[in-house]
């Protein structure tokens, strides 16, 4: 794994935006606007290093199932902050309907500089982004600059297939509506939504468009509906289910949810069970389940425990999202229990490649390994500042 600076393409801010990286840019706080599509230098692997990635991100995937059904069987769901009974029925249904629900995607953080095991920092499996830069402008520059060579990359096949095998699980004579909040400023959220949305059209699939805050609800069928008062039958939201399920409609969509089996009216994808996997305390299950296992760090729900004086330790809200609210402790110090539920994890510093503190996404489709995209940041959380940059495989 070596990081290499090259000059970027004439015109690159044009062919990325073409390409649906519309965000090219971040505004920072100090006013500038820098890249946040960075292809000032790129990333090389050796063919090697990604087998043995996909090799982890597979186990690591297995991994996650398994906590997540001990979470389901043992009633943990007080760990994750899930008190309300009815959600924990509705996750619990899906999780044990899982094989007639569609799931399509997710994405593993993770650190890792080329020298040692890659490590689980977290697993976003509910809604996470990156996947058009990832999917779709990163092959593109491969092409332009390394013509023939690879790239660990193969999430744009993977969604189309796992759309075509998954239609089956969808209500029939009805479009699968796709979704996002129109709070969306950057334009990030809706461009993830529209890419995802092409490829369940190149799998064959009727598709519409709504926002989040277009959904209607109509008090005399019960039922959610469209601009058009179409009945929405099945819906890809990139749209948290802890939002989902707290909002003033939280009722209507947990009376009216789509858990296979033929009960329920709308059918949400993600399913209900990706709350499993997108909330912090799967880390510390993880640890309970696997200590010692060598793509994991000890991480602890009641406090840091030994790591404050050892270590250090991030302690991470169970539900924060783009390193919101994460806070870094460095060893050595008295250990801070926080008000809020938070997960208490092993200090791992993001590996440094010349000055930019770097951490892997590796993407799942399905069940498989199916691409990779990485991000740099400046300091030791990866934020809303943080960059994109493309790699090959060499």
């Amino acid at each position: 794994m070596e990081r290499r600076t090259a000059d970027p393409r004439p015109g690159w801010q044009r062919t990325v935006e073409e390409q649906g990286v519309i965000y090219p840019l971040t505004r920072h706080p100090d006013g500038v606007l820098r890249p946040y599509w960075d292809e000032s230098a790129y990333y090389a692997f050796t063919l090697d290093e990604v087998e043995a990635l996909e090799e982890t991100v597979a186990e690591l995937h297995a991994m996650c199932l398994a906590a997540a059904d001990r979470i389901v069987a043992t009633n943990r769901f007080a760990d994750l902050g899930i008190t309300d009974p009815r959600v924990v029925r509705a996750v619990t249904d899906s999780w044990h309907r899982r094989a007639e629900l569609p799931s399509l995607y997710g994405r593993f953080d993770l650190r890792y500089d080329g020298t040692g095991p890659a490590r689980l920092l977290e697993y976003n499996a509910d809604t996470p982004t990156s996947l058009v830069e990832a999917a779709s402008a990163q092959w593109f520059w491969m092409a332009d600059r390394f013509p023939g060579a690879d790239q660990w990359n193969s999430l744009h096949e993977r969604l189309v297939a796992a759309w075509r095998e998954q239609a089956r699980l969808l209500p029939s004579g009805t479009p699968l509506y796709f979704a996002h909040s129109s709070a969306d400023e950057l334009g990030e959220d809706l461009m993830t939504v529209a890419y995802l949305k092409e490829t369940a059209e190149q799998a064959g699939l009727d598709t519409d468009w709504i926002s989040m805050e277009e959904i209607g609800w109509d008090t005399l069928s019960g039922r959610f509906v469209d601009n058009a008062l179409r009945f929405i039958r099945a819906c890809f939201k990139l749209y948290p289910w802890e939002w989902l399920t707290t909002d003033a409609f939280a009722p209507h969509v947990l009376d009216t949810l789509d858990n296979g089996g033929g009960t329920g009216t709308t059918m949400w994808i993600e399913p209900a069970w990706k709350m499993l996997l997108s909330n912090k305390a799967l880390l510390a299950i993880l640890w309970e389940l696997y200590p010692g296992h060598p793509n994991l760090l000890p991480a602890h729900l009641d406090g840091p425990g030994e790591l404050s004086r050892t270590t250090g330790y991030v302690s991470k809200p169970l539900l924060g999202r783009e390193g919101a609210g994460v806070v870094v402790h460095e060893p050595g110090h008295a250990p801070v229990l926080r008000e809020e539920p938070c997960c208490y994890q092993e200090l791992a510093p993001l590996p440094d490649f010349d000055g930019n503190r770097v951490v892997l996404g590796a993407w799942v489709v399905g069940e498989e390994p199916a691409g990779l995209g990485i991000r740099e940041s400046a300091g030791l959380v990866t934020d809303d500042y943080a960059r994109f940059l493309p790699h090959v495989i060499l």
